[in-house]
């Protein structure tokens, strides 16, 4: 029997759920070249700011046991290449879900950058990253307040009418649920979810911080289980879907996200140590279906 991979994320119809994640994989123009992109269900882009960023100083990556640690810092060339340049050119050869995955220091800026989105006719889903320090809030993360989520979540779309908004959760906070439905409550079409960890690493023998930043996201294999956790724990407390991410890299781990709720599966760290991950996790699926006799991944969803 032919397997059914399909699946309805936001009102759009997927082809797959396996989504590379934002930061892991560019514009997809750079990958282009080397792979058959409309193998992929979406595309998350590269996260976009109002202003271009040159993003922190190097050293930006430290390797850990079980992932990686960045602090890249947000480097992209700014909203308007994003939707007058990177978009339409990535439209012209990819026909699944373009992602835009937007952020900002301020309520004004994240409204600023999504209506951009929302009026970019090749963006299909807007993903709101809310990891970014509030600099007119003392600089935490508004990911870390649930009131401050919603703030974000309420004024991004009301300047949204089109397409429909996802807000990305950041991991770092005592109780995800609780933001999660403040979001929902504030109107999120839907929610990805996780976004990295905050973590560091020592150079012992110059006695130093690997990173220049010195602190970094946390991501890779070693946070799955984390994730998958918090995953089935908003996927039960909400009634919008999930985007799970965090530590997937295999066809399995996108099984076992979407068992506990996700809709969808974004991947992220793989795609830097295999930037082929994605495809091969999309033509392994099947086998994997056919071993625990599923014949569609939308029967599986939330299905423990």
């Amino acid at each position: 029997m032919v397997k059914d991979l399909s699946v309805q994320l936001g009102g759009l119809r997927l082809k797959n759920p396996v989504i590379p994640a934002s930061g892991t994989f560019g514009f997809g123009l750079e990958l282009a070249g080397d792979m058959d992109l409309n193998v992929l269900g979406g595309i998350s882009l590269k996260g976009s700011t109002r202003e271009a960023r040159y993003g922190n100083p190097v050293p930006r990556i430290a390797d850990c046991t079980g992932g990686m640690i960045n602090s890249v810092g947000l480097q992209n060339p700014g909203m308007d290449v994003l939707v007058n340049e990177k978009v339409p050119a990535l439209r012209k050869i990819y026909n699944g879900a373009i992602i835009a995955n937007i952020s900002g220091f301020s309520v004004e800026e994240y409204r600023e950058n999504c209506a951009k989105a929302d009026a970019c006719e090749g963006i299909d889903l807007i993903e709101v990253n809310v990891s970014c320090p509030n600099v007119h809030g003392g600089g935490l993360a508004f990911g870390t307040s649930a009131q401050a989520a919603a703030q974000v979540t309420a004024a991004v779309k009301e300047v949204c009418p089109n397409k429909p908004v996802f807000i990305k959760l950041s991991p770092n906070v005592t109780d995800i649920v609780e933001i999660a439905r403040a979001c929902e409550d504030a109107g999120a079409d839907g929610l990805t979810l996780i976004n990295t960890f905050l973590g560091m690493r020592f150079d012992i023998a110059r006695r130093k911080p690997v990173l220049a930043n010195t602190m970094g996201g946390f991501s890779g294999p070693a946070i799955f289980p984390i994730a998958l956790r918090m995953v089935y724990q908003v996927a039960h407390a909400c009634h919008i879907p999930v985007m799970g991410c965090g530590g997937v890299s295999s066809a399995r781990d996108v099984v076992e996200m979407m068992m506990a709720g996700a809709t969808a599966v974004q991947v992220g760290a793989q795609n830097l140590r295999n930037p082929f991950a994605c495809p091969e996790i999309v033509s392994e699926l099947p086998s994997v279906m056919e071993e625990l006799h599923i014949d569609s991944l939308k029967d599986i969803i939330a299905c423990i």
